[in-house]
């Protein structure tokens, strides 16, 4: 296989582009730069230094990957975006480095990023994630694997949402999101456990009915969450490990929790 650069891109000669590379008109490909086989840049692609692009991607118009975080913290120092194999990323995305020396900016495998969509700095996106149109994400976001956003969706600076979850369009994410949960309303709230996200991702229906009593039981409105909370991390090995990963997920958390809405 060979490589196809359009006369009209500029590509560096130091870039380590993969057999099968397509890089379409108008494109510009820095020095330090990886891509993987098979991956294409339509046309009017920026991809900057310090960024490695995985196999099979395909990356849409106007799309630039790799520039200076925009964060007043940023010093100059040296960061990274890491992004995996087989992601369509459609036009008008940004994807910045990270801030701090050494730190990165990652996408996962098999992510539907859509038109006009924002990561900031150090933002970490699993595999199997879509993002609709003119989503953003603040820095140190972290979004779980399967996870998906409605359009315009905002996501606030160190926010995690877990796995298998669904957010609403145009809504403003400024808490974590725990696994496999629905949120939407302003302000944010859990409406309900993702069951069509469950059962695609092959979760048995037993499985999604222990997860639903748990969290029923963790937002009983008859009782003080706090104090369900306590007893859920206190007897957290009588679970199965999707709900010992959910009370990880609390425990874990430094943004708080969104609630479940009544």
């Amino acid at each position: 296989m060979s490589v196809f650069v359009h006369p009209s891109s500029v590509v560096s000669t130091k870039a380590e582009i993969a057999d099968g590379v397509k890089i379409g008109p108008f494109c510009y490909v820095s020095d330090k730069v990886k891509i993987g086989a098979g991956t294409e840049l339509v046309a009017f692609v920026s991809v900057h230094d310090n960024v490695t692009i995985g196999e099979g991607c395909k990356i849409c118009e106007h799309t630039a990957i790799g520039g200076d975080p925009q964060d007043h913290g940023y010093k100059g120092e040296t960061s990274y975006v890491k992004i995996g194999n087989n992601n369509l990323i459609r036009e008008n995305v940004t994807i910045n480095r990270a801030t701090g020396e050494g730190n990165s900016t990652t996408v996962g495998n098999d992510c539907f990023i859509m038109e006009g969509v924002h990561f900031a700095h150090n933002v970490q996106i699993g595999d199997s994630v879509t993002v609709a149109n003119k989503v953003g994400l603040s820095g140190f976001a972290h979004v779980g694997s399967h996870t998906v956003f409605g359009g315009m969706a905002g996501v606030h600076q160190f926010v995690r949402i877990g796995e298998y979850c669904m957010i609403g369009g145009l809504y403003r994410v400024s808490k974590d999101v725990p696994h496999y949960t629905l949120a939407s309303g302003e302000p944010l709230r859990l409406t309900g456990l993702n069951k069509v996200g469950l059962q695609r991702g092959g979760f048995l229906p037993e499985t999604i009915k222990k997860i639903y009593r748990f969290y029923r039981f963790l937002y009983d409105k008859n009782a003080v969450f706090s104090e369900r909370l306590r007893e859920a991390v206190n007897t957290k090995a009588k679970y199965i490990p999707e709900i010992q990963r959910v009370i990880e997920f609390y425990e874990e958390t430094e943004r708080g929790i969104t609630f479940w809405g009544n």
